[in-house]
């Protein structure tokens, strides 16, 4: 989960284009319904319409805990989250749906934009994952779009078993597998614990209001 490249070069002023020309979650849903009808790709079509199967269970089963409830609606500051991803992305699958379900309990004061990886590149670029354009990845913006955190593409634990089974010959090819249990019996905690520290080490959180 490490961004390797400078965040310099992308001015705030962009920052506000970026999140200006994405979408909701609501939307995205919509534009990935699309997209599997129209998709000429059969490979991406699997992937796409396994991926709305895995977004619909996620919506039902994920349950947010009360702890990070009460952190996110404690928040001092409108922040927006801005995130990177793809239909046919595996991980967004089971990510975003929880990110959508956090920043609907922020009662507004988390905004999430959604924006497509490969029409956005010049802003991939700068948020590489050992040289590679992983997503999701979600860069986190105060009000004056300064970047306060960034997140991805998967939670640490989840990191580091994609990194045991892709270097295993006998399972690199299909640590996909794997990787979706581990987010089935995880239940999105890992990525709970992980969006909570990102709030905290953002500053955003309004700790002495929890204790």
């Amino acid at each position: 989960m490490t961004t390797e490249n400078s965040i310099a070069s992308i001015t705030n002023l962009e920052y506000k284009e970026y999140l200006d020309k994405g979408i909701n979650y609501a939307e995205y849903k919509e534009k990935m319904a699309d997209d599997l009808a129209s998709n000429s790709d059969v490979k991406i079509k699997e992937y796409i319409s396994l991926n709305q199967h895995r977004m619909h269970r996620v919506e039902k089963t994920f349950a947010l805990s009360d702890t990070l409830t009460q952190e996110v609606q404690l928040l001092k500051k409108k922040t927006y989250w801005l995130v990177l991803t793809e239909h046919w992305c595996g991980d967004a699958s089971q990510i975003l749906p929880a990110l959508h379900k956090i920043e609907s309990v922020s009662e507004g004061k988390i905004e999430m934009k959604l924006v497509y990886r490969d029409q956005n590149l010049p802003l991939m670029d700068q948020y590489l994952t050992n040289n590679g354009r992983s997503i999701p990845k979600l860069i986190q913006l105060d009000s004056k779009y300064n970047v306060t955190g960034v997140w991805g593409p998967r939670p640490a634990l989840a990191q580091k078993l994609v990194k045991e089974l892709k270097s295993n010959p006998t399972t690199a090819d299909t640590y996909a597998n794997q990787l979706h249990l581990w987010y089935a019996k995880d239940k999105q905690k890992s990525l709970e614990i992980e969006i909570s520290e990102l709030l905290l080490q953002s500053n955003l959180l309004s700790i002495n209001s929890l204790s």
